[in-house]
């Protein structure tokens, strides 16, 4: 047991490394619930919009996303060779293709916000709201990148401390901004769900301002700034970061299909909808963080040429991700109606949203496993394997079965959630068969 089961100094290692990047995700989650709860009070249509179009931007944002796990991977596996002095040529690899990937990705979808967002959402109260957040959204593309880039280096370097407290200066900024161009506070213009979006788009260039002024201060030796990228190293970082991009872009397309799907049930379904997958991000964030935890254990391991203590490393934090979801997952089993009531007044709503909360909590656990061994997947190199998996799982199985149960058969909501918890089921399973296979070890980053 003792072998699965982290204790004494693994547990310390995991939770110093894990505990700031949870804190920081969680950060995260409150901000998602927080900008909920101050466009709730904007009404039923605009939480739909906002909702919507949150999660388009996800998809326009998913390809510079995916470029932290592949920095993460391979700063991590430098520290794991001893090689400090090349520790940050990834980031400042990771940092030129973000910007220009940013730029084509920018120019579409900033020039084509009014109609993706008329395709979307069949509703002429809904649509141009949701169009102008994310129009606003979308010009904080090139921060995000630049952001993942920053927070895979810090991470894979075990100074999750900084990517902690420069999330959470963020985060607190982005709370007084969007509050005060939302309704109008601190002098500020009362731009409603616009405001939302500007808030959240100028928190994000706040914190790659900060994320570049520490790394000036401390990275300088580890190679931060001092040459541009050579052929080798783009091609190399493409290699690994590129699956893992592929991999968002699907996963976040099939989100906002999800949402699609969603809202041809209805426009209070979509409602719920969002408040749903708010609460999800809640409860999986502190799962990705240990993720990302594994993520430079494994790879650090793997640098020191000991694939079994990896082996070990993914077992340790998936056990202990799991449990801990469950844990904090207690309050949707047993008051669903008072952790709804947070959002919705309407007691047609609550109700709505009920059964699905509960099954949500119920399969929390699982998806701590998935979105784990994913993570420690890819510090060892497997990204290609976790793309796979991912993409067949979610457009070959859950998105048509949600289109065939929720708007064609009218089991609606209910149904809809009850087949993402399969796929969430099916992606632990596989995920697990991956890791105790042990392929991954023999990868070079």
């Amino acid at each position: 047991m003792t072998h699965f089961w982290p204790t004494g100094p693994r547990l310390q290692q995991i939770m110093t490394l894990a505990l700031p990047i949870m804190a920081g995700m969680l950060s995260q989650s409150i901000l998602n619930i927080v900008d909920t709860w101050m466009v709730s009070h904007l009404g039923s249509d605009a939480l739909a919009a906002v909702g919507m179009a949150s999660n388009t931007n996800y998809l326009a944002s998913a390809a510079v996303i995916g470029l932290g796990a592949g920095v993460q991977a391979m700063v991590a596996r430098r520290r794991g060779e001893n090689n400090t002095g090349q520790m940050a040529l990834p980031l400042n690899t990771g940092l030129c293709i973000a910007i220009v990937m940013a730029l084509p990705l920018f120019l579409i979808f900033y020039n084509g916000a009014a109609p993706i967002m008329a395709f979307l959402i069949d509703d002429p109260a809904v649509s141009p709201m949701a169009a102008d957040y994310f129009a606003i959204r979308i010009v904080g593309l090139f921060a995000l990148g630049m952001n993942f880039s920053f927070r895979g280096y810090w991470n894979g370097i075990n100074r999750s401390t900084v990517y902690m407290r420069t999330l959470i200066i963020m985060h607190v900024a982005n709370v007084f901004l969007s509050y005060g161009l939302i309704f109008g506070a601190f002098g500020l213009p009362e731009l409603g769900v616009v405001g939302a979006g500007l808030g959240t788009t100028l928190a994000l260039y706040l914190a790659s301002l900060l994320y570049a002024v520490q790394c000036w201060m401390m990275a300088r030796d580890h190679g931060f700034l001092r040459a541009l990228p050579s052929w080798p190293q783009v091609r190399d970082t493409l290699k690994l970061a590129l699956p893992n991009s592929i991999q968002q872009v699907f996963f976040a397309g099939g989100l906002t299909m999800l949402f699609w799907i969603i809202a041809q049930v209805g426009t209070h379904e979509l409602a719920v909808g969002h408040v749903l997958i708010t609460l999800i991000l809640f409860l999986i964030l502190p799962a990705m963080g240990l993720g990302m935890a594994a993520t430079s254990l494994v790879s650090q391991a793997l640098g020191r040429a000991d694939p079994e203590d990896a082996h070990r490393w993914g077992l340790n934090i998936t056990l202990l991700g799991m449990a801990f979801l469950w844990v904090i997952a207690l309050p949707l089993i047993v008051v669903p109606e008072w952790v709804l009531g947070v959002f919705f007044q309407e007691p047609e709503l609550i109700e709505l949203g009920r059964l699905p909360v509960q099954i949500t909590g119920l399969f929390i656990g699982l998806d701590a496993c998935g979105i784990i061994l994913s993570q420690a997947l890819l510090g060892a190199g497997a990204s290609r394997a976790v793309m796979k998996i991912s993409i067949v799982l979610q457009w070959a199985f859950f998105i048509p079965a949600a289109f065939l149960v929720g708007p064609v058969l009218g089991y609606g909501l209910l149904g809809i959630w009850i087949f993402q918890l399969l796929q969430r089921l099916l992606q632990a399973v596989i995920m697990a068969a991956q890791w105790r296979a042990r392929r991954w070890a023999d990868i070079k980053i």
